[in-house]
């Protein structure tokens, strides 16, 4: 008779992490490795607010981790590797934060790279799929935000985004609820790379879109990739967005292949009769087509309720 197998401790599903020493962890790498390999439930990591200054790492083993940080303006995951540094990163190594893993989660936490102006230099790269992010804050300003890959899904809801030159950046399909997107310098705001395959790319609903002082001539986006596919609904427009609105990154081509729309924009940097003539002002019909269902193909339970 073959010895029985050993019963396996049970799974932690709470964890928290304080640099003080009060919590189960003084990092949030560690509880990251600490959560269970293809876990099909949710580890919540409970993070007190402090500057973690790590280059964390979600693997994809690390399937439904979800960390809730004390509050979005305290609980900072901050770096500053960069393009052209001393280590030698480059745009894709250069991440505070890599998310790998699917059904990831992160609330009321800033994730930061705070390496200045220097080139490119990501704050939070995500791989994975059915990624969300709520109340979180993306501070940085070249390429800040990197929602990176085809197959995945994300959901950006209630988060503060900021940067100089295409600071929201990827090929993923992302969906950005209630945000605030702040351009820091005159440039370009989203970089899609969406390829022929993908329906959708970057989708913008009721965002606020804000800048510095030194930004007062930012176009919306420019397409990274020539099916670049990127739409603001229903977003207010500071006066900083040109009337040209989007950019063909110096290739007339790429007007024929992106996609780039716009639906009952408000706000000083509103100007639907001056936009790029190859670009597109949506009728309430095609607008419709943009729920989250749609977007990410069927409903499911990592998906909000649709108000």
């Amino acid at each position: 008779m073959p010895p029985a197998r050993p019963v396996p401790p049970p799974q932690v599903l709470l964890m928290h992490v304080a640099q003080d020493g009060s919590g189960d962890y003084r990092t949030i790498q560690e509880a990251v490795n600490a959560s269970r390999d293809l876990s099909q439930v949710t580890v919540t990591i409970q993070i007190k607010n402090g500057i973690y200054r790590e280059k964390l790492v979600v693997p994809s083993h690390k399937t439904h981790v979800r960390l809730v940080g004390e509050s979005a303006v305290g609980t900072i995951i901050t770096g500053a590797d960069h393009t052209g540094d001393a280590a030698g990163h480059v745009t894709y190594t250069s991440h505070t934060v890599l998310v790998q893993a699917n059904d990831f989660t992160a609330e009321n936490i800033t994730f930061e790279n705070a390496a200045g102006p220097v080139g490119q230099a990501v704050a939070l790269h995500v791989e994975g799929d059915r990624a969300t992010f709520r109340h979180c804050r993306m501070l940085g300003n070249q390429d800040t935000l990197f929602p990176a890959v085809e197959n995945s899904r994300q959901y950006y809801q209630d988060c503060y985004i900021e940067g100089t030159t295409d600071f929201i950046f990827g090929t993923a399909t992302a969906v950005f609820d209630n945000c605030e997107i702040r351009s820091k310098r005159n440039s370009y705001i989203a970089a899609a790379a969406t390829t022929e395959r993908q329906a959708y790319g970057f989708v913008f609903r009721r965002c606020r879109l804000t800048a510095d002082s030194a930004a007062h001539k930012v176009y919306l986006g420019r397409p990274w990739r020539p099916h670049s596919r990127t739409v603001y609904l229903n977003c207010e427009l500071g006066q900083h967005i040109l009337p040209l609105g989007w950019d063909n990154w110096r290739d007339a081509a790429n007007e024929k292949t992106a996609y780039y729309a716009e639906y009952e924009s408000t706000g000083p940097g509103a100007s639907p009769a001056a936009r790029a003539k190859w670009t597109h002002q949506l009728t309430a019909k095609e607008a419709k087509r943009y729920t989250l269902a749609a977007i990410f193909s069927g409903a499911a339970s990592w998906l909000p309720a649709e108000k």
